[in-house]
Order: C-alpha cells, then sequence, then structure tokens
C-alpha cells in the first residue's frame, strides 16, 4: 500500500496501516524546506488568492522599479537607482511570484547590472559572520534531526510539569526559554539551536491533532495555525529577548557605542537591563496573545499527551553514540557562544578579556567548529563512520541562506551609498521635530522601517547617528532618542529578510509569509508605542534621561 501525504512526506514505518495518512514525522522533520507554492496544498479559494498574489508580483515590481527611477526626485544616481531596485525586490518578496530567495538574487543581480556597485564590492557582504552562523547552526540543527537529538528534547519540554496539557502552555512556555537564552545568545544563534526542538514539538502535537480527528488524515503539517503561532513566538521571542541584556544583539552594542562616545554618558549593565526588562515583558505578554489570536491552534486541550510523551521517551531507550556526539558538538558550540557574554557579566564588556573573547569567538566561527565536529567524532569507529555525512549536511536549507545573504547586501549598500541617511533625513526636515517624544517616536518608526528591509545591526548602525546630531540640534537629550531607536532596531517583524530568526523559521516551511506579515505588522506598531512610552519614563528612573 502507499501513502498519500504532502509533497514533503515520505513513506514512514506506519505506511502499511495507514493508507491515506499523512506521515507527521517525514513531513515536518525531513529536513527540507522552502517549500515552493506549488509543493503546498491548498483550498481553491487559497489556489485563487496565490494566482492574484503572484499575478500582482510579476506586474507590479518591474512597473515600479521602472517608474521610481523615472521620478525627477533630485537624488544621487546610486541612491535611486538602489532605491528603485529595493522596492521591486520588496513587492517580490510579499508577493512571491518567484522563491523568495530567487527574487533577492535577482535585485543583487540588477544592483551590478546597473551600476550601483562593482560586482566584488556588492556581494562582499554575503562572506560575513552571520552567513557561516547560518551554515553551522544548520547543519547541528540537521545533525539534531537525523539522529532523533530533537524529538528527545521535544519530549523534554513535553513532560515538564503542566506544559504538556495546553498548546497555550506549551508555546508559552517555548517563548519563555526563547527569550532567556536570547538575552545571552545571539538571536540567530538561538533560533537555530531550537527549532529542530520546535519542529518536534509540533511533529508531537501534529500526530496528537491526527489520531483525534481535529485534522483530516491526509493534513498538510506545515499549515496548521499552532505550527505558525509556535514558529513566530520563537522567531519573535529572540528579537524580544535580545534586548534584555547589553550583549544580547549587536544592535545593543552599536547602539550603546554610539550613544556613549556622542553623548559622554556611560551606559551600565544594570542601567541597560532595567532599563529594558519592562519593554520586553510587556512585548512577550502581546506576543502571546496576538499570536494566539491570529493563529488560534485547531486544539487547545491535548489530554492523554503525558502519557503518550512517557510511552515515546521509554521507546526511545538510552542515547546512542551518534546523539551523544552531536549533543558534544551542540554543547560545544553554545558553551563558545556564550563565553564572550559571560566574561563580559563577570569582567565587563569593557575589558580586555571580554574584548578578546569577543573578537576571537565569533559566533560564525563557532558555528563552523561545533558543525566540523561532527564530521570528525566517530558514531562507528570500525566503519570509520562519522556522526554526520556530507550528503546530510548538503540538505540544509541553502534558500534560506541565499535569502538572508541578499538581505546583508542590501543593508550593506544602504549605508555605503548613504540612502538611510538621506531617507531620514528627508523625513526629520519634512517632520520638523522639535521635541523630545516627537524625536524618540520618529526615531523608533524610522528604526523600525529600516530594519525591515535590511539586518537589525545595519539599522542601529544608521539610525543612531542620525538621531543623535538632531536631538542635539533640537536641544533634545539625545540619550533618549537614542536608546529608543536602538531597541527598535530588533524590532523588525514582517518579512523573513527582516531578521535572521525570521529568515529561519520562514524556512522551515510552516509559516507562509502572508501570516508572518500579518502578525509583523501588529507587532512593528505594538513594539513601537511599547518602546515610546516604556523607555523614556525607565530611562529616567535609572539615571539614563536628562
Amino acid at each position: 500500500m502507499t501513502v498519500q501525504s504532502s509533497p514533503r512526506s515520505s513513506p514512514g514505518p506506519r505506511a502499511g496501516a495507514d493508507a491515506g495518512r499523512t506521515d507527521v514525522t517525514a513531513t515536518l522533520l525531513g529536513g527540507t524546506t522552502l517549500r515552493g507554492r506549488g509543493e503546498q496544498r491548498l483550498s481553491p479559494a487559497e489556489e485563487r488568492f496565490e494566482r492574484g498574489r503572484r499575478t500582482v508580483g510579476w506586474l507590479l515590481a518591474p512597473v515600479l522599479t521602472a517608474g521610481f527611477l523615472l521620478l525627477p526626485l533630485g537624488l544621487d544616481d546610486a541612491q535611486q537607482t538602489l532605491a528603485a531596485v529595493l522596492l521591486g525586490v520588496i513587492v517580490l518578496w510579499v508577493c512571491e511570484p518567484v522563491p523568495l530567495p530567487v527574487g533577492g538574487l535577482l535585485g543583487v543581480a540588477a544592483i551590478v547590472l546597473l551600476g550601483v556597485a562593482p560586482a566584488d564590492d556588492v556581494l562582499e557582504p554575503f562572506g560575513s559572520a552571520t552567513v557561516f552562523t547560518f551554515i553551522g547552526a544548520f547543519i547541528l540543527a540537521q545533525a539534531m534531526l537525523k539522529h532523533g537529538v530533537a524529538q528527545r528534547l521535544a519530549f523534554f519540554v513535553l513532560a515538564l510539569p503542566g506544559v504538556g496539557r495546553s498548546t497555550v502552555r506549551v508555546m508559552a512556555a517555548f517563548g519563555g526559554i526563547t527569550c532567556v537564552l536570547s538575552a545571552f545568545v545571539s538571536n540567530t544563534a538561538t533560533v537555530a539551536m531550537l527549532m529542530p526542538t520546535a519542529l518536534g514539538i509540533l511533529a508531537v502535537i501534529a500526530r496528537l491533532m491526527q489520531d483525534k480527528g481535529v485534522v483530516r488524515p491526509d493534513f498538510d503539517p506545515l499549515r496548521v495555525r499552532v505550527g505558525a503561532a509556535l514558529m513566530l513566538m520563537l522567531a519573535y521571542g529572540a528579537s524580544v529577548g535580545g534586548l534584555l541584556t547589553p550583549v544580547g544583539a549587536p544592535p545593543n552594542l552599536i547602539g550603546r557605542g554610539l550613544i556613549e562616545e556622542a553623548t559622554g554618558t556611560p551606559i551600565s549593565f544594570a542601567q541597560w537591563t532595567a532599563t529594558a526588562l519592562p519593554v520586553c515583558a510587556a512585548m512577550f505578554v502581546v506576543l502571546a496573545v496576538i499570536l494566539l489570536l491570529l493563529n488560534k491552534p485547531e486544539i487547545r486541550r491535548i489530554d492523554g499527551v503525558e502519557e503518550y510523551v512517557r510511552e515515546r521517551r521509554a521507546q526511545l531507550g538510552r542515547l546512542g553514540r551518534a546523539e551523544i556526539n552531536t549533543i558534544i558538538a551542540f554543547a560545544v558550540t553554545v558553551g563558545l557562544w556564550l563565553t564572550p557574554a559571560v566574561s563580559g557579566l563577570v569582567a565587563g564588556t569593557d575589558s580586555a578579556l571580554y574584548t578578546a573573547l569577543d573578537d576571537t569567538l565569533n559566533e560564525g566561527i563557532v558555528a563552523v567548529v561545533g558543525a566540523c565536529l561532527l564530521f570528525i567524532l566517530p558514531r562507528d569507529w570500525k566503519k570509520r563512520r562519522p556522526t554526520l555525512d556530507w550528503a546530510d549536511a548538503a540538505k540544509i536549507d541553502w534558500g534560506t541562506i541565499l535569502l538572508f545573504g541578499t538581505g546583508i547586501i542590501f543593508g550593506s549598500l544602504l549605508d555605503d551609498t548613504g540612502l538611510a541617511e538621506t531617507i531620514g533625513d528627508a523625513a526629520s526636515a519634512g517632520l520638523g521635530i522639535t521635541s523630545g517624544l516627537a524625536l524618540t517616536a520618529f526615531a523608533v518608526v524610522l528604526a523600525i522601517v529600516i530594519s525591515e528591509t535590511t539586518s537589525n545591526t545595519a539599522s542601529a548602525a544608521v539610525v543612531v547617528p542620525i538621531v543623535i546630531p538632531l536631538a542635539v540640534a533640537a536641544g533634545v537629550d539625545p540619550v533618549v532618542p537614542a536608546l529608543a531607536a536602538t531597541f527598535a532596531a530588533s524590532f523588525g517583524f514582517m518579512l523573513p529578510v527582516s531578521t535572521p530568526q525570521n529568515a529561519i523559521v520562514y524556512g522551515s516551511g510552516t509559516v507562509p509569509i502572508t501570516r508572518m506579515v500579518r502578525s509583523g505588522v501588529c507587532f512593528d506598531v505594538v513594539g513601537a508605542l511599547l518602546i515610546i512610552t516604556i523607555v523614556p519614563l525607565m530611562a529616567s528612573l535609572t539615571g539614563l534621561g536628562g
């Protein structure tokens, strides 16, 4: 007998007994991601919407690009061409007439062909440490999936007292773990190492939904609402948790350094954390509530899951050599990722020790080292078989890597051509900002808008230097608006290219682009309001406000 399943599914061990039943494990944990629309099962209404959306993308992207190029805006040629290309690429990303990585590559090619910059200069950012972090972390994740470590971690989380009885508790607990980890480990690394666990949890919930008849036997587990909610909580929770400490995300260190250098006002670890904590706590509650409202889980109570988890954990038995090796590689990687942050907590982020470790233990190099361990540690010494074969590593999500790589390129060009600064100057002049509150609001909105189309790091690096002189010219203490802009730089929620963590969860195949955009718009607005209202208050209480 054959199994009728989604295109990513493959016959599993239960195929003979369950004809017409989706193999949830193969679909969710098969390692392939970034499915095109043609590979997904859609309802007739969804098919019509997707056809219309793709048609709009095919027509609007070139028209918008060409039209913007012809407008008499008085911009530098390189800036106007870059803006035109970027507008077209954004349309391609939102409407998805071609796969998202292809849309980004088309934009990169157009930039070179239209003479914005030479090819070598344009492509240079693609070799950044973040890209290597993706590659190394994805290889580690592949090993976790192949050898069942992800499933073990999933069952461990579900076995915590009370957690496994409700999808809401599962999502809240997982989001809380993500926030805490991302306060000390990079957001990208946190999401990359937790995504296999999230997929394992989703596989358990999806199988229970299937067994209880909540969904059709041949349903697509990649298109369930609870899956989108869980994966978006993972991505957005990391962005929120990364604000909590100065070492939680690169924009924090960049913004903090720029503020201290320009104003002479030192920001201690305690001051930063005290200012950020209310924002993080409020935003976490908002994330949980809105994600559950926009992606209402198909099943709320999961009765019997605790017994189910106990049985499955018993079936898994003792750890095998391949699992132990994977855990060792994972632990070494996480330990090296944490070392600079721990040294910063102990000796201070201005110490020579922290500087040396932060420069040496680059997160991209650490991820590559951890991945290489999988090809060194043997699972069978007699047969000289490593923990992971290259054929397994080659299955990682290269599409997501290409997608974020193009985002890094656009971010670098926005800075190099001066387009980001031009946008900021024009907006501030047109708005006529004079008050501290108005300047803070402008800084937050500008940082969020820029972070949606480029990296959070680039957003902080571009917006903070614009905000500080604007504040000085307006007679406003620049610390609060610059700090608010730094926080807002991490609040790019709408697009897969907005942050590495968004790209990673989009690559899981469980989050449609339209669902990410809809959720992201809500969080951009709410996040901006929280930053604008809370940061000035907390800054005054912690001695940062003038």
